[in-house]
């Protein structure tokens, strides 16, 4: 972005969190609960999702809003703007943070498990994204879309998880540079190894061998981010991932495979 945006403010905001109720999610809910923000917190576990925002309520007195939604069922996102409609909800930032990994060889994962991490990964955040653009843009919050260090390179052993954030970031880098001139800050985070419920689901540890950050961590400098005045249109926090892309770029693609192929034998 070529001019200077006005200071972002959080206290301003009312921003929509997909994949709240754990992990990456519930942390940006906690860092922006306490600058004041308004939520709209989204996940399919309801319980989760209201203890969360009894927590944020009680905690920082904002406005916290839950949905338990399955996202990745057709028309979820437009079932969400209604039903926000319905209740005089007005979006002005949107975190889409929902999605999982698989794992294994690709000849051996489940078809079925495939085609939701797609719908979830992908198809999800697209639609949630066209839905609540044209208002994004009308006001002056942000868009985080959540990526991953994985969609830097093939990742052999996590191919379908790599490809989908390998979308989500150069999706996001594109409406970066559509949403020039507007309001609209936009980014695309790219977590490395992080200490949440990801290893769990997806059944093995893509980052072994790496430290993980804290959920607090990467969202903090996320946050401290989208807070300069011409954010993005990507960031990657910690040193070593930082450092990992760059290499990605860097190294011929054979042996780059070949590195990350030992690198998934090895696990």
């Amino acid at each position: 972005m070529t001019s200077r945006m006005l200071p972002l403010r959080f206290g301003s905001q009312t921003v929509l969190i997909t994949g709240a109720s754990s992990g990456l999610g519930a942390e940006f809910a906690r860092q922006l609960a306490s600058r004041g923000s308004d939520l709209v917190l989204v996940a399919r576990r309801e319980s989760k999702l209201e203890s969360l925002a009894v927590e944020l309520r009680d905690r920082f007195g904002v406005t916290v809003t839950t949905i338990a939604a399955d996202l990745g069922d057709p028309g979820a996102a437009a079932a969400l703007r209604t039903e926000l409609e319905g209740r005089g909800v007005s979006v002005t930032s949107l975190i889409n943070n929902a999605g999982f990994g698989t794992s294994g060889g690709f000849h051996e994962e489940d078809a079925e498990r495939v085609r939701a991490e797609i719908a979830l990964n992908v198809a999800a955040l697209v639609d949630l994204t066209h839905t609540f653009i044209a208002q994004l843009r009308a006001g002056d919050g942000f868009l985080v879309n959540v990526a991953s260090v994985a969609g830097y390179q093939p990742t052999p052993g996590f191919a379908v998880y790599g490809a989908t954030k390998a979308f989500v970031r150069s999706f996001t880098e594109a409406l970066w540079a559509e949403s020039a001139g507007t309001g609209l800050r936009v980014l695309a985070l790219s977590p490395g190894p992080t200490a949440t419920e990801f290893f769990e689901v997806a059944g093995e540890d893509i980052g072994s061998g790496l430290p993980k950050m804290t959920a607090r961590k990467v969202v903090g400098l996320t946050l401290r981010e989208l807070k300069k005045p011409n954010p993005g249109p990507s960031v990657v926090p910690g040193p070593i991932n930082t450092s990992l892309t760059i290499a990605s770029k860097l190294v011929p693609r054979k042996l780059l495979l070949r590195a990350m192929s030992r690198a998934s034998r090895s696990r």
